[in-house]
């Protein structure tokens, strides 16, 4: 029985290329907030859910997995990437297994969700395990800027790809499971309708003072303000918009742990440090948080490092090791808080001024008809962008070193 398994599993993992190819011709299919919500208070239904995932999940999955493929070969061979891949292809496999299966068997939708759950758990340690293989790839060969560049590009994409497929099986698996949340009763999956952003901020803010003060024995306090367009004055009405907490949570923590630093290690012989401010602000089209610190700033320079996946200031911590805070020495804090703010067509921006401090800003979307995922898809345009050559730049590149006008000649006069 063994022997005929054994078989079994490789003629499916022989086909896996062919599945692969085949998925990865269909584009994903973005979904909007309003429709996440719609479905999940107005028209939740499993079997529907079910028939969507069967064909959307190997679609998402094949077009990322094409680009994995596209990666420096030194860099595939990696141990680490190497993992990241034969999760990737099992995942494949398994939502496959369900491709035939009649939607109308509940045992067949409940094998469905234990799956999914599977398949999320297995997926848990992607990011810290691809960085890992980033790690192997940087101590064992040379650097040149072109690799980098479609490094960069491609973990933008990796992560943002991660990021939709997590959120399609938490939708599922926490709408379908048949119990409620006890934290969050009113929350239609992973999406809380009146997201309460202030209550968000305070979270994340108390969550990053407890490592900062075991750290530092001190830390920064917070003064949260928030506006409304139809407000001038300091609110006394919370703003609240339809939104993922988790995503607002892991942008704010990062933020504050940035901040928090900055400000300590800025003002270390100082009895009094100057306090965080945040800023949330309702228009129209958009919500945006400032979160402003007087943490001495970064140079101007080094701006486009901080959102850089090969670029780190702290000494890279190894897998498993759990003394750190998640992700701590990647140097993926940044880089994937943009992404979250970026799934739902928002953004994350660095407004710095060295010497005194820095501006984090998160802009999302005010309305849920505007929050649409997001995607990535592979086509010939993300082709074109894992073969781009180094060129001579066409602007002049600045010395470093003091020009040397003793050299040059004065022409003479006719």
């Amino acid at each position: 029985m063994k022997f005929v398994r054994f078989i079994m599993k490789n003629a499916a993992l022989a086909s896996v290329p062919k599945h692969i190819e085949h998925f990865s011709k269909f584009s994903p299919s973005p979904l909007s907030m309003k429709q996440f919500l719609d479905f999940g208070s107005i028209n939740a239904c499993e079997k529907t859910s079910f028939v969507f995932l069967r064909q959307e999940l190997p679609v998402r999955l094949s077009n990322i997995m094409k680009e994995i493929n596209l990666l420096p070969d030194r860099l595939l061979t990696t141990p680490s990437v190497q993992m990241v891949q034969s999760w990737y292809i099992q995942s494949l496999m398994e939502i496959l297994h369900f491709l035939d299966k009649n939607p109308d068997d509940h045992r067949v939708l409940g094998e469905f969700v234990d799956a999914l759950v599977t398949i999320r758990n297995r997926h848990n340690d992607v990011v810290p395990t691809m960085a890992q293989g980033i790690i192997e790839y940087k101590e064992a060969f040379p650097q040149d800027v072109v690799t980098n560049q479609n490094i960069q590009y491609f973990l933008d994409r990796f992560y943002m790809s991660r990021i939709s497929i997590r959120m399609l099986i938490n939708q599922h698996t926490l709408i379908f499971d048949g119990t409620t949340n006890p934290v969050h009763p009113n929350t239609i999956g992973s999406i809380d309708p009146h997201c309460q952003v202030g209550d968000v901020v305070q979270d994340a803010f108390h969550s990053a003072k407890m490592l900062c003060d075991q750290y530092y024995l001190r830390s920064p306090d917070l003064v949260l303000q928030e506006m409304s367009r139809k407000i001038t004055f300091k609110s006394n009405h919370p703003i609240s918009i339809v939104y993922v907490p988790s995503h607002l949570y892991h942008m704010l923590f990062e933020l504050f742990k940035n901040a928090m630093r900055a400000t300590i290690e800025t003002h270390e012989s100082s009895n009094n440090l100057p306090p965080i401010q945040v800023l949330v602000s309702l228009g129209g089209e958009d919500m945006s948080i400032k979160v402003s610190d007087r943490g001495g700033g970064v140079a101007f320079r080094r701006i486009e490092n901080l959102f850089s996946y090969l670029y780190s200031t702290a000494p890279a911590p190894q897998i498993g090791e759990h003394t750190r805070p998640p992700l701590a020495g990647f140097g993926y804090g940044l880089p994937i808080s943009r992404l979250y703010a970026k799934y739902f067509q928002g953004d994350l921006q660095l407004y710095t001024m060295e010497g005194y401090g820095t501006d984090a800003v998160i802009y999302l979307k005010a309305l849920s008809t505007d929050s649409i995922e997001r995607l990535p898809v592979y086509n010939k345009t993300a082709l074109k962008n894992y073969k781009v050559s180094q060129e001579a730049d066409d602007w002049c590149v600045p010395s470093k070193e003091p020009l040397d006008l003793s050299s040059y000649k004065v022409a003479k006069a006719k």
